[in-house]
């Protein structure tokens, strides 16, 4: 893939070098996440997972919006169809937010505007976070008859449980800073460098052994709940140490010159 590349669902698709950049391109809708651009986003996500190219991926939204949630027009406009509605996790296809968690290649979320609802839950499913300052960001699912089943299992285990059931119970929103305090924004920058900096974080994962990185992510996602003896002794995916990715990076070390990574 070279220049960027717009799906029909308002996805725009880029690679920068080993960074592909996901952007959520549906201003007019506060980049409100539809039963389309959600299949995209997840296909896209796989592609990443099954390439040996990226290394990396930057999620961002154009426009004043990171992301508002779900696309609560579509789900009505079903409603008045006679639709039945299934709950995400009750669907024939898997939940976005699931193949976020589990993608192998480590995601950052540029943050550029309101990150509420399913786009607080899309933030939160991502590895890294890279906010502007007085961004609003919550689950207001219970204002509105949602679940918020992500961020409802999810959201206890970033933040102490009593600010997190507040956060659920109540429906309202905290600012960035608020969120950076608690640990939920690695970087708060001023608005027009949240996507250079993201970008440059990505670039910095990027440069590195990308067995390695996908075997950090992997186990750390999969040790989180596990007993210390277990999550020791996980085996997930290709092991970095025979690698001969490990030899070269022994080597350039040694030698005092950029290591030439092959990902085998």
């Amino acid at each position: 893939m070279s220049g960027a590349q717009r799906r029909d669902s308002g996805l725009v698709v880029e690679d920068r070098g080993h960074v592909r950049v996901l952007t959520l391109d549906r201003p007019e809708r506060r980049n409100a996440l539809s039963s389309a651009i959600q299949a995209d986003l997840v296909e896209e996500l796989l592609r990443c997972a099954e390439s040996g190219d990226v290394r990396a991926i930057v999620l961002t939204g154009n426009g004043p919006a990171f992301c508002a949630g779900f696309d609560l027009k579509e789900i009505r406009e079903g409603d008045r169809r006679g639709e039945h509605f299934r709950p995400p996790m009750n669907r024939p296809t898997r939940s976005l937010f699931e193949v976020v968690t589990e993608t192998p290649v480590p995601i950052v979320a540029a943050i550029n505007g309101a990150a509420v609802a399913g786009g607080f839950e899309l933030a939160l499913a991502c590895d890294l976070r890279v906010a502007a300052p007085g961004v609003p960001m919550g689950l207001p699912e219970a204002k509105i008859g949602m679940g918020a089943n992500f961020g409802s299992v999810v959201l206890p285990k970033r933040i102490p449980m009593g600010i997190a059931l507040e956060l659920l119970y109540t429906g309202e929103y905290v600012t960035s800073e608020v969120a950076e305090r608690w640990g939920l924004v690695n970087h708060l920058v001023p608005a027009d460098e949240v996507l250079p900096t993201a970008l440059e974080l990505a670039e910095r994962i990027a440069a590195n052994a990308p067995i390695s990185v996908r075997r950090m992510k992997e186990t750390a996602v999969k040790a989180l709940e596990l007993p210390l003896w277990q999550a020791l002794r996980l085996d997930v995916g290709p092991n970095p140490y025979l690698s001969e990715d490990r030899k070269e990076g022994i080597a350039a070390r040694l030698e005092k010159r950029p290591p030439r990574w092959t990902g085998r």
